[in-house]
């Protein structure tokens, strides 16, 4: 007679049944040509390598959505305590080898490229990499995500989608050269754009007290955050848990009146400026625009990230809507990776004492018991 198994080792699994099981080779092999024909609309004569990428990426993220949707019904009905990791980088890297491997399918996946007479490795380097991240930080990060899928703890990164991320190195005369790292160039096949839950993000502006007492924020500047969804599965276990990186949206395209009057510039003017909030990794602040801009990127990242959070924190289960925020510790852990995002401390108390209505006393209770933070330096900064 088997041991019983504790709730502890059965939280590390989800239930695969109902999910399509690893398939043969020939299965494979099917799948990777119909994805060739119908995703990238493209037959064995004219495609390219990077078309052989997507494809086999197109395949294995078959295999992984089952278990996202999956793991993600098993938080909803289980309603744990959830962690929510705060982080300037995210240094992801490459995901096709990270995931066949995760999800143990690799060998299935060689080989049905090798009949086909396609090399996997060359595949493999036609994947942009996530470079999200400056070094060591941004690589902890990532690392963590991995770490957390694996152990099956209910997690979530939150990041900037950056659209250019750690240079491009050339070397040029012997010298390096840093480039613009166009990563997103031939799109991402392992994102999911979720606009249903985009947040709006204010700046500047001014506070107006209310007769009743409370505090409204007016006279605001309006960047759109948009959720980009990216799956981070477990090893072996089932579990994929996800990476929500921010996109920065302006709220309207373009002024069409300047537009018709030939100003073309000054019409899209005001989305260039809300956009660049999430155009580089690390903006120089060695003026003072670029000061601005990476504090806006730091405010960006944790306002949208604690508006989702708290969301979450009022609807992600079965029960109905929660109105009693002492109950937030028990449900939220929010880390916050370095300095970089350490604005969200008196974010959540705005969201808490200004939308809420919380007491001062009630708001930096919850707060100081969801917030942690990790410190990377004993340097002065």
């Amino acid at each position: 007679m088997s041991a019983p198994v504790t709730d502890k080792e059965k939280r590390k699994q989800i239930s695969v049944r109902g999910i399509a099981q690893v398939e043969n080779v020939a299965n494979v092999k099917k799948s990777f040509n119909r994805h060739l024909h119908y995703t990238i609309i493209k037959d064995r004569h004219v495609a390219t390598k990077r078309d052989y990428y997507f494809s086999l990426a197109n395949v294995v993220k078959d295999h992984l959505v089952s278990r996202w949707i999956r793991t993600q019904q098993h938080y909803y009905e289980t309603d744990p305590k959830r962690v929510y990791y705060l982080s300037l980088e995210f240094y992801m890297g490459r995901s096709l080898t990270n995931t066949m491997i995760n999800l143990g399918i690799q060998g299935a996946c060689d080989e049905a490229m090798y009949q086909l007479g396609l090399d996997i490795e060359e595949m493999e380097e036609m994947e942009a990499d996530a470079g999200l991240g400056n070094g060591g930080l941004g690589r902890l990060a990532a690392c963590f995500l991995d770490s957390m899928a694996t152990l099956a703890m209910p997690s979530y990164g939150y990041g900037i989608r950056y659209e250019y991320g750690i240079f491009s190195q050339k070397i040029d005369n012997c010298e390096q050269c840093e480039e613009p790292d166009d990563w997103l160039r031939f799109g991402n096949p392992w994102e999911k754009a979720r606009p249903e839950h985009t947040v709006p993000v204010h700046f500047y502006g001014n506070v107006v007290y209310t007769a009743e007492g409370g505090r409204n924020w007016e006279n605001t500047e309006v960047v759109l955050a948009v959720p980009y969804d990216n799956p981070i599965p477990g090893y072996g276990n089932n579990v994929c848990n996800t990476l929500r990186l921010w996109s920065a949206k302006s709220p309207l395209s373009f002024n069409l009146k300047l537009f018709n009057t030939g100003d073309y510039i000054q019409s899209v003017l005001d989305r260039n400026i809300a956009e660049n909030i999430t155009r580089v990794l690390y903006p120089k602040d060695n003026m003072f625009e670029g000061k601005v801009l990476r504090l806006k990127q730091e405010y960006f990242l944790c306002a949208a990230t604690l508006n989702d959070v708290v969301r979450r924190f009022k609807y992600g289960s079965r029960d109905a809507a929660r109105t009693n925020f002492d109950m937030m510790p028990d449900k939220v852990a929010i880390q916050l990776n370095d300095t970089h995002p350490a604005i969200a401390i008196p974010e959540l108390m705005r969201i808490l004492l200004d939308e809420e209505d919380l007491s001062w006393e009630q708001a930096w209770t919850i707060t100081w018991k969801c917030c942690a933070y990790t410190n990377h330096t004993i340097l002065p900064e």
